[in-house]
């Protein structure tokens, strides 16, 4: 999970370099509390009381979506933080 947020911030440390010039900011430590928050109460909902990485990968997109900024280069490209965001979840290994 951290990971996932990490990425956002500094992508070169993930072998992400590509995704740099995409992103005006990253997430901030709320969107950690807030992803961890929503992976939770989708495992509770799903009937487990433990969160497994799929939970992360089905909560990432909305609690994600609107907490980065695309940069200008992004948007005339006419990419989505939704495209940036799946290729974080495409390329990172799951645990």
């Amino acid at each position: 999970m951290l990971d996932i947020i990490q990425t956002t911030r500094k992508p070169e440390d993930y072998q992400l370099g590509q995704i740099k010039g995409l992103l005006e900011y990253g997430a901030s430590p709320r969107a950690t509390l807030a992803l961890k928050q929503a992976a939770k109460a989708h495992a509770f909902i799903r009937g487990r009381y433990f969160v497994n990485p799929q939970d992360i990968k089905d909560v990432c997109l909305p609690i994600l979506r609107h907490r980065l900024r695309l940069s200008y280069e992004a948007e005339a490209e006419n990419l989505t933080t939704d495209a940036v965001i799946r290729q974080i979840l495409d390329t990172l290994p799951i645990p």
